[in-house]
């Protein structure tokens, strides 16, 4: 509670942002598919009255350093979004407060970027064959320090006026079933949980699928999960309650955020979705 006199702690009340105080822990930058820079989330964090933040890159940890370089006035938590694989399904494994120059983990993330570049080209020769012409050097300004991804080529295919719209390049294209997609590399999840405890961090599941059961849940809590994301921007209320109360009961931590990309999605910017700080603490008190 602030202190001073009652019409100025009334004032400033009044004045703070709508998630003062809170924490968005899932946000993405122009390291891999998000549009905003490190220096412009952390605006929009700050903007938005947030008191603590990760960058959840996907399978790369580049962002994190110039991300808290700019922070001046909230906590940045070390953050990562890993390709993994469980029951034969894709699974986006979050890391959190894990040693960013980790080498093991480091190395990982760095065989599944060297994976996305071979199947993002795959991916653009598959398009070559469907009449779809994307140009090499279109291809080498997304720069080295990008995570390639379906999005990146959804906004070249839209640039060769193949497509409106990346929904349509999608649609036409890159869906899961589409003509030119190609499957990503994945780690076996117990091989990306051991490898966040590894670098004394903490997993959480990423917006888990809606076939997502208790058992499911304890069974990945035993090979080393610490906690389930509850609070995302696409969760039905009584799914939220019943993640919680699962993850009570299992003794999972939990962890939330927007997953925001960039601007366009309002229900997906800075700070829409979020938790409290108290537990953010628990989720720190897990490692």
């Amino acid at each position: 509670m602030p202190t001073g006199q009652p019409f100025t702690v009334l004032c400033q009340t009044l004045t703070r942002p709508r998630y003062f105080g809170r924490v968005d822990l899932h946000m993405h930058t122009t390291f891999s598919d998000g549009v905003y820079t490190p220096a412009q989330i952390v605006d929009l964090a700050q903007r938005s009255g947030l008191s603590a933040m990760a960058i959840t890159d996907h399978d790369t940890l580049t962002g994190i350093a110039p991300t808290r370089k700019v922070a001046t006035s909230l906590e940045v938590v070390s953050g990562v979004e890993i390709t993994s694989e469980f029951r034969g399904k894709e699974l986006h494994l979050l890391g959190y407060f894990f040693d960013p120059v980790d080498a093991p983990l480091n190395d990982a993330l760095a065989h599944l970027r060297s994976e996305r570049v071979g199947r993002f080209h795959e991916m653009v020769e598959r398009l070559r064959g469907l009449g779809v012409t994307i140009e090499a050097a279109a291809v080498a300004q997304l720069g080295e320090l990008t995570t390639l991804g379906r999005p990146h080529l959804a906004e070249l295919i839209v640039q060769a006026k193949k497509a409106s719209t990346v929904r349509e390049a999608f649609q036409r294209y890159l869906g899961d079933r589409g003509r030119a997609t190609v499957p990503k590399t994945r780690l076996p999840v117990a091989e990306a949980i051991a490898l966040v405890r590894g670098a004394n961090g903490v997993a959480s599941w990423a917006h888990p699928i809606y076939d997502c059961t208790k058992e499911i849940l304890r069974e990945l809590h035993g090979l080393g999960l610490g906690a389930v994301e509850a609070e995302y921007p696409t969760i039905r209320q009584s799914r939220r309650k019943e993640l919680r109360h699962w993850a009570k009961d299992i003794g999972l931590a939990i962890t939330g955020g927007s997953d925001c990309h960039g601007p366009g999605q309002p229900h997906r910017s800075v700070g829409a979705s979020s938790i409290t700080h108290q537990e953010l603490q628990t989720l720190r008190e897990m490692i």
